[in-house]
């Protein structure tokens, strides 16, 4: 009898201490807002979105510690509209994150999945489109670069060193996952961080090689929607897309400055896709070419309150004369009830310069998500969102 209960309380003390060593976290993100759209295809437009600011989501996160500073890691994240309670990411229960990995506290993290590229996890975060000041709507148009993270990963193993004084950096490799067509859809990006004080800067690299010759943009889609690296998530339709990013950010007390250069070009671009951008435009199979220039800022005004602002230029090469150029202005004030709820206020005005598109199109004004309704029948488009946010 002595020995039967010894042997329960050990059974209990090394289960409890199994347990102490690793976690499971829930956690998610709800934003929902009502936006008043000026114009979309000659009308105005009163809406509720989802995600105005931060998509909503959930997920679940873990840890098992293995000793010696090794852990095993995951993460499952899936994104949803709040509108209907659909999935996001093309239906997708884990679209936006789905991995696995081992982690050490000196040699970095290697992880397997349906995960982030470097521009998303270096540049964006010093850009307004990945803050919770500015967000989803302050996308550069069509999000050329992806530094609103419309595409993920598939099949991609990434590195993600420590911090070493300050400087981190990684990249990631995702796999075609099609016999006898390594190099098709397919892609590859690498990046760096580099802090000092109040000081950050940021600089990064993504390449897609889609291989769609001789396929129409509707033909193209069908063929990265399968197993391939990008599946259909990209925003820009193309034999080859490269994408190039740097970063700078500057923090004065309540204030911090940055600013951000993009640059994306595409060879053999067959046009944008119309599910992920909302408007319809062919490349022709011409070389394509954005460039994208951000000056952007917040202030805490005070603990509860903060503005936030940005100026976005983009201009753009589609080929065959067609040169558009894109001026946008956002704005956002927000009030902090707690570290998890927040109330926002946020407008953007965006201008079409040159709107002849390619072969005859017209391109209008777009408020950078399909939230928005779409595209303005004229060369502006102004888009206002009340929202709430709140984070578990």
């Amino acid at each position: 009898m002595r020995k039967t209960l010894m042997f329960a309380a050990l059974s209990s003390v090394l289960s409890s201490a199994s347990h102490a060593q690793s976690s499971v976290s829930l956690y998610g993100l709800v934003d929902a807002g009502i936006t008043y759209t000026n114009n979309v295809k000659g009308h105005s437009l009163w809406q509720e979105t989802s995600g105005a600011v931060n998509s909503t989501r959930w997920g679940l996160r873990g840890t098992e510690d293995l000793g010696g500073g090794l852990m095993a890691i995951f993460t499952l994240e899936g994104g949803f509209s709040t509108n209907n309670g659909t999935l996001s990411q093309g239906g997708r229960e884990f679209g936006r994150q789905a991995f696995v990995g081992l982690a050490d506290s000196k040699f970095g993290a290697l992880t397997l999945g349906r995960q982030y590229d470097s521009m998303v996890d270096y540049v964006e975060p010093l850009a307004l489109p990945g803050q919770q000041f500015g967000g989803t709507f302050t996308a550069h148009p069509f999000d050329n670069d992806n530094l609103d993270n419309t595409f993920r990963l598939n099949n991609s193993v990434k590195y993600e060193s420590p911090d070493i004084a300050g400087l981190k950096f990684g990249g990631v490799y995702a796999f075609s996952n099609n016999a006898g067509q390594f190099a098709n859809n397919r892609a590859y990006s690498a990046g760096a961080t580099y802090s000092y004080g109040a000081l950050t800067v940021a600089a990064a690299y993504l390449q897609l090689n889609n291989n769609l010759s001789g396929a129409t943009p509707a033909a193209a889609l069908t063929s990265v929607s399968s197993t391939g690296a990008v599946a259909g998530d990209s925003t820009l339709l193309a034999g080859r897309q490269q994408t190039w990013g740097a970063a700078v950010n500057y923090g004065i007390g309540p204030v911090v400055a940055g600013f951000v250069y993009s640059q994306t070009n595409l060879t053999q671009g067959f046009g944008v896709n119309p599910t992920t951008a909302g408007q319809t435009i062919s490349f022709g199979g011409n070389s394509v070419h954005f460039q994208n220039f951000e000056l952007n800022g917040h202030y805490a005004l005070t603990p509860a309150v903060s503005l936030a602002g940005s100026y976005t230029y983009t201009q753009a090469n589609f080929g065959a004369g067609s040169e558009p150029k894109w001026g946008q202005v956002n704005l956002q004030a927000a009030y902090y009830f707690s570290k998890l709820t927040t109330v926002y206020l946020q407008g953007e005005y965006q201008h079409l310069m040159n709107r002849e598109g390619l072969n005859g199109q017209t391109i209008g004004a777009m408020i950078n998500n399909t939230a928005s309704g779409g595209a303005s029948s004229t060369g502006n488009q102004v888009a206002v969102t009340a929202g709430l946010r709140v984070r578990f």
